[in-house]
């Protein structure tokens, strides 16, 4: 049964932590699925890769039995790959995806190639830069260091890091010979074509997907949709599918849009302690973020140049943070919390602390679980 009073218009508003369960149970954190890599992959529509390991850790605390060498072996073979997608920023997703998702975030990559680089695009031909880096690269992979010096020996007057970063937005590029938990290889990049042999669909359109986001990250708002996915005309596409859709108000009096058969549990459902990864999607996935974030936490969970740390879901709340130590004989948990957790809590918490340990640093003689506080 859904916590809810009835708002202005008519639409339900649904309390804070209604929102707060509904969105676990789509992000898989009320408990662990039984799912394939590739299909919690599609149902979370990616997950955000700007470093190696948070993908790792992200489907660990989804899924039954996780073997991390399985996603090693997924980007191997190719049926996952890792490249630039909402937001602009790297996520790991399937082959399927990336094929299917690029071409309607491709305005998104755009804009923000703009906004950060506008004054040093000025008179560059930037389809020219996407053209020479695909030739290049037809050659085999390169790292974006050494694309961009072979680009620019066709445009010196330009810096080698902007035109990689030109190639790296306009031009499809994949992580090649990817970078893989326990691996130290220099990251390479070649072009989608080059390394699945297909182009990105043509007739991808934004409305599937604003229904996938839903399907993960719902009920949501206009607001969170573009925060998540980076897409402009959200309300647009919203109304094309409002027939589709139920509406909901959040406590705020935010307008909120859900699929009609998406689970809403119980607000009293249990949520388990959880490890969640740095660019967590559960963290990424709202603009208003208080379904699960207390506001004055906000700044504890994210450095000022946008790295998100790790972070502890208690009954369902970020309520800390946490990292790994690696020693000589022994490795740690180190759990810094926001407020204090029960004696039930932390006990829960430290088994699934160990049970990582376990699991990413199974040689170590030595397996501790250390909390303090970060207030």
């Amino acid at each position: 049964m859904v916590s809810s009073t009835v708002g202005r218009a008519g639409a339900k508003t649904l309390s804070l932590r209604a929102l707060n369960r509904a969105t676990l149970a789509r992000q898989m954190l009320l408990r662990r699925h039984r799912l394939s890599i590739p299909d919690a992959l599609e149902h979370l529509v990616g997950l955000q890769a700007q470093a190696t390991g948070p993908p790792y850790i992200g489907l660990w605390t989804r899924l039954e039995e996780f073997e991390f060498q399985e996603l090693n072996r997924l980007l191997a073979e190719r049926r996952v790959v890792r490249s630039a997608l909402m937001r602009g920023t790297l996520h790991v997703v399937t082959a399927r995806d990336v094929l299917g998702l690029r071409p309607i975030l491709q305005p998104v990559l755009d804009r923000s190639l703009l906004a950060n680089h506008r004054r040093h695009l000025t008179g560059l031909n930037l389809a020219a830069v996407a053209t020479a880096a695909r030739n290049l690269l037809g050659a085999g992979p390169l790292t974006y260091a050494a694309l961009g010096k072979l680009l620019q020996e066709q445009w010196p007057e330009r810096p080698a890091e902007l035109l990689a970063m030109v190639a790296r937005n306009c031009e499809v590029l994949v992580q090649a010979s990817p970078v893989l938990w326990g691996g130290g290889n220099l990251v390479e990049m070649t072009t989608v074509k080059n390394w699945l042999g297909k182009c990105p669909r043509a007739d991808a359109t934004p409305g599937p997907l604003v229904i996938r986001y839903l399907a993960a990250c719902g009920p949501a708002s206009i607001a969170d949709i573009r925060s998540w996915s980076g897409l402009s005309g959200v309300a647009e596409i919203v109304a094309t599918l409002k027939p589709q859709l139920r509406t909901f108000r959040a406590p705020s009096g935010a307008e909120l849009f859900d699929l009609s058969d998406a689970p809403r549990p119980d607000p009293d459902t249990p949520s388990p302690a959880r490890l969640l990864s740095g660019f967590d999607a559960l963290v990424l996935s709202h603009a208003d973020r208080t379904r699960f974030l207390d506001e004055a936490h906000r700044k504890l969970i994210s450095t000022s140049n946008g790295i998100f740390h790790p972070t502890v879901l208690i009954d369902g709340r970020i309520s800390g943070t946490w990292k790994i130590a690696v020693g000589k004989n022994e490795t740690s948990i180190e759990i810094a919390q926001f407020s204090p957790a029960t004696k039930r809590q932390r006990i829960e918490l430290t088994e699934e602390a160990v049970k990582l340990l376990k699991v990413v640093a199974a040689d170590a003689k030595r397996h501790d679980v250390l909390f303090s506080s970060s207030r």
